[in-house]
């Protein structure tokens, strides 16, 4: 029986399997899952074993799944289009009598505002509904979505529309992590965990930026709509610019706020903090 990770090409994927292998996990009992099974060649050469599967494809997810005593089944990272591809997944787990689904779904994925959330709360209600045994790791926002702008708020700022609402974000290696811990270890069937870090304002994004790089660097806080206007005008397509604005509005009020320490406990020690996450992104960003 074996462990099966998909999206196992992506970042959150590859760091989960990374993860098990740093655990003990035998690399034979690790199922790699990605569209294209050449970028897992240096999984492979580890002992992992690797498979074609498509969220597209339910045919790939039927035979990628056999065996699978556990599935981590990370979200797509299509929006809009995750609602046939998740129902695929599940389906496939189904059929295939998979012991254990952990699925990344989103933060507070039951109560919140987010256009992004209601896709991922219908895959846990079609889990719910399917009778497969399951845990809900609801995943808040990454610290590489900030870092990964650094270059941009060193020369125009940080802008928003996130007004003063705390976002509980944490490094997507801290969420596989604790995902691999979920797989690697028993007694996690209907859980759910609600995961995220130190929380911070934007305010608190553009002061840490300052305080590290030594250039003055503010947060501005605008109307959605005028965040939404300005994301398009950097070349964002407009749907795309729309939910990362609703994201920021979500934030402002609370949505993605994690009042609990669910990450901690998984992982065993502090999630990455804004300021570790800051400094080793800093360098490349100078």
């Amino acid at each position: 029986m074996s462990i099966v990770v998909t999206g196992a090409t992506g970042h959150l994927g590859r760091l989960a399997v990374e993860s098990l292998l740093r655990r003990g996990v035998p690399a034979d009992r690790i199922v790699a899952l990605g569209r294209n099974v050449s970028r897992l060649a240096d999984l492979e050469a580890r002992g992992v074993v690797a498979r074609a599967a498509d969220y597209g494809d339910p045919a790939s997810l039927r035979a990628a799944f056999v065996g699978a005593e556990k599935l981590l089944f990370v979200s797509g990272s299509e929006a809009g289009r995750r609602g046939p591809q998740h129902h695929n997944v599940v389906t496939a787990a189904r059929e295939a009598g998979v012991g254990l689904v952990a699925y990344t779904s989103i933060v507070k994925a039951d109560t919140s505002s987010l256009l992004l959330a209601a896709e991922h709360l219908a895959t846990e209600r079609e889990l719910a509904a399917s009778g497969l045994p399951y845990v809900l790791l609801r995943n808040g926002w990454y610290l590489e979505n900030y870092t990964g702008q650094l270059a941009t708020y060193l020369q125009h700022g940080v802008l928003g529309a996130a007004r003063d609402g705390r976002v509980s974000a944490a490094a997507r290696a801290d969420y596989a992590e604790a995902a691999a811990t979920v797989l690697a270890t028993e007694g996690h069937a209907g859980r759910v965990y609600e995961l995220g870090g130190e929380p911070f304002t934007m305010t608190d994004l553009a002061a840490e930026v300052s305080r590290q790089s030594g250039r003055d660097v503010a947060y501005t806080d605008l109307p959605v709509e005028k965040y939404t206007e300005i994301l398009v005008g950097a070349g964002l397509p407009e749907s795309y610019a729309a939910v990362l604005a609703d994201a920021d509005r979500g934030l402002a009020a609370g949505d993605l706020y994690v009042d609990g320490d669910d990450l901690r406990a998984l992982i065993g020690r502090e999630p990455t903090s804004l300021a570790e996450a800051v400094r080793a992104a800093l360098p490349s960003a100078r």
